[in-house]
């Protein structure tokens, strides 16, 4: 068993396809979509994410997001994907396998947003599918985790879905929105069937 980062992964643009959706890295040039999406998707996506700071959406903080994703993604820390849709690689979403810690626990967190637009489509559950391969397999991570608010039914119904295990309840386990919340605590290991 490896115990510190022993995968190696390019600094360069990587692509992971999905059913009718690709997953790669975030780039400079992805702002204008990246901030229209967001914007019309505000009063959907608020409710599940951290507090938006004010300058969210503009350009400075998309360079300060996209150089903090590179060097997390370095320092083999978390990777971010945008998620585009194949057909007309629009961009649909995005995921984050996130908390990577290394040592005997070989384990990261998986997060994600949706555009309110391409919700309820299906696009986001291929993109777990899609991912998982990739964390189990280049990252050769042992296990993901995820979470949600008990509220979000959608959420664990996508996770449910993707093969992700139910494993309890966290007491104010992140701060959402301004304000804690408890989440629903799922996983997925390594040698766990890969969904259909």
């Amino acid at each position: 068993m490896a115990f510190f980062r022993n995968v190696s992964i390019s600094d360069t643009p990587l692509a992971i396809e999905g059913q009718g959706v690709v997953l790669r890295w975030p780039q400079g040039e992805d702002y204008v979509a990246w901030a229209r999406l967001r914007e019309v998707s505000r009063d959907f996506l608020v409710p599940w994410e951290p507090a938006w700071p004010p300058d969210d959406l503009t350009r400075g903080a998309f360079r300060r997001r996209i150089r903090r994703y590179a060097e997390d993604q370095h320092n083999d820390l978390s990777y971010s994907f945008f998620i585009y849709r194949k057909e007309d690689d629009a961009l649909v979403g995005g995921l984050t396998i996130a908390n990577v810690r290394r040592g005997v626990a070989q384990t990261g967190s998986i997060g994600y947003w949706m555009g309110e637009p391409y919700a309820r489509r299906g696009y986001m559950s291929a993109a777990v599918k899609a991912v998982a391969p990739f964390a189990f397999g280049a990252l050769s991570l042992h296990r993901l985790d995820a979470a949600c608010i008990p509220t979000n039914a959608a959420s664990a119904r996508l996770l449910e879905k993707c093969r992700f295990h139910y494993e309890g309840l966290a007491r104010q386990y992140l701060c959402i929105n301004g304000q804690w919340h408890d989440h629903y605590l799922y996983a997925r290991l390594q040698d766990d069937p890969l969904p259909s």
